[in-house]
């Protein structure tokens, strides 16, 4: 496991998430204790509950209710498709500016 001092993992922090993201065992230094950063898959009731306290039959309301407006909003043509490619395109464009 590769251990770093909190100061460290901040200096480059984006760099060893994507080492957790890996599989790579990376570890934080915390007081006496060494904090692992792991990748997790995380279900959307699961982080509703967990972060919100969100019941599951209210998940599914917000679940219809989202649908409803994606699909009123789709009819209207306030919606547009964009393909990966279009999408690496407009950031691209962006980080230009």
């Amino acid at each position: 496991m590769k251990t770093l001092t909190i100061t460290d993992a901040k200096k480059n922090l984006g760099q060893w998430l994507a080492a957790a993201a890996r599989g790579e065992d990376v570890g934080i230094i915390s007081g006496a204790d060494i904090i692992a950063l792991r990748k997790v898959e995380v279900e959307s009731t699961d982080y509703a509950f967990v972060e919100y306290g969100a019941a599951p039959d209210e998940v599914a309301a917000f679940e219809r209710a989202a649908e409803q407006r994606y699909r009123k909003m789709k009819r209207k043509g306030k919606l547009i498709s964009k393909t990966p490619q279009q999408l690496r395109q407009m950031i691209e464009e962006a980080a230009r500016h």
